[in-house]
């Protein structure tokens, strides 16, 4: 399995933290570096689409790394000489990637949401200059990295590296932050089984509510900072284009997008090993993040709470430490159904909180029982959905019926 590791760690100004701030020699050295990486891929990039409006296919990778070569025995790219050349040819590596994402995509050959055709780099997002294993060393006991044509860099290990890496990643994000990052290849070790399960009901209010009735509020850094980013925004938006007071605004405002997106990633990262450690089987609903940030007045709430990001947290964790996780239907009407003797009560407004079972006499919380649903679903398969026949088979080989009553187990 292959993971990156980050090991630079940036302090809350924006620069390395305690000892592993890069000199202003290996910053300019870096930046040199990021601009030649973006002005191949420009390049490249641009050539592709001359020869497609010219009628011609895609050049090869081939055929691009032999013209990067003529490039640099020219007057006006002579420059390019002064850098590394693996991170030039990884930029053109990257490019192919790109274009074989977006034609496999056009041809429904890649899952997931369309691939848009590769887009122009610019200087001020973020920058990232990749080498191979002959382009960078690591001294043994040390806290320095060789990188070629810059030196050694002190670095902030985050975690040790659990096996040799096989390429190291330069990245330099919006905020003037540096990071180095590592791919490395190993087996990690499944955590031991234990017969703990829970289902999880995702919403806005709490971010979470588990089938054990626990609550965990979310910290919505983007609502806590609303203010503070508004009035950078509008400074921001003062100030006269390409002046370095502008340069300044703008890296303000990226130092607080940042903050809000690691407070974020950081709660996230917390909440979703926890689970997984005590936890053998995992449970989501199959949410529709992509439809409901439609609603106006709920997009800034729901985008604010990472639901999606937080789902991919739990599959790859899952995978790696032997967890079982599932998601059930989207239709299924978890919130409306009894969780004591599952009765069908109907569709509930949003803000009723708290219900009655109109069968049992049973008081619900809203949340709660839509947990105990989500986790009992996953054992009865789709026997709750509203779209599924009247009898239908659950996971475990076991037979259910859906009545207007509820369902049972036959």
């Amino acid at each position: 399995m292959k993971i990156s590791r980050t090991v630079l760690k940036p302090s809350q100004n924006g620069d390395i933290s305690g000892l592993g701030q890069p000199t202003s020699q290996q910053k300019r050295l870096m930046s040199q570096l990021f601009g030649c990486c973006r002005v191949v891929f420009n390049d490249a990039l641009a050539y592709c689409q001359e020869q497609y409006r010219a009628g011609n296919k895609k050049p090869n990778s081939k055929e691009l790394s032999k013209r990067l070569t003529d490039l640099k025995k020219t007057t006006e790219k002579q420059w390019l000489t002064e850098v590394s050349s693996i991170p030039l040819q990884q930029s053109l590596r990257d490019l192919e990637q790109a274009y074989s994402n977006f034609f496999k995509s056009c041809k429904g050959q890649r899952k997931g949401k369309k691939v848009k055709p590769p887009k122009f780099k610019k200087r001020k997002s973020k920058q990232s200059a990749r080498f191979m294993d002959n382009g960078f060393k690591l001294y043994p006991n040390s806290d320095y990295i060789y990188i070629a044509k810059i030196g050694n860099i002190k670095a902030v290990w985050s975690r040790e590296l659990p096996a040799t890496p096989s390429s190291v990643t330069l990245i330099k994000d919006s905020a003037d932050r540096y990071f180095v990052s590592f791919v490395v290849e190993f087996n990690p070790q499944p955590l031991p089984e234990n017969p703990n399960s829970v289902g999880i009901d995702l919403g806005i209010t709490d971010f979470a509510t588990f089938s054990n009735s626990e609550k965990i509020k979310s910290p919505k850094p983007l609502n806590k900072q609303l203010k503070r980013l508004r009035r950078l925004q509008r400074n921001l938006s003062r100030k006269q284009k390409g002046s370095k007071r502008r340069e300044s605004a703008r890296k303000k405002l990226a130092k607080l997008h940042a903050k809000i997106s690691d407070t974020r990633n950081d709660f996230l990262h917390k909440l979703s090993t926890k689970i997984i450690r005590e936890n053998q089987t995992i449970v989501l609903e199959d949410l529709n993040v992509s439809g409901m940030i439609k609603n106006r007045k709920l997009a800034r709430a729901i985008s604010d709470l990472g639901w999606q990001y937080f789902r991919t947290m739990l599959e790859a964790k899952s995978v790696m430490y032997g967890r079982d996780f599932r998601v059930i239907n989207r239709w299924i009407p978890t919130s409306q159904i009894c969780s004591c003797c599952g009765f069908h009560g109907g569709k509930k407004e949003l803000n009723v909180r708290e219900w009655i079972c109109l069968n049992c006499g049973e008081s619900h919380d809203r949340d709660i029982n839509a947990a105990v649903n989500i986790l009992a679903s996953s054992e009865l398969g789709d026997a709750l959905s509203l779209r599924c026949p009247e009898l239908v088979e659950g996971s475990k080989g076991r037979s259910v019926e859906v009545s207007p009553e509820g369902i049972r187990r036959l």
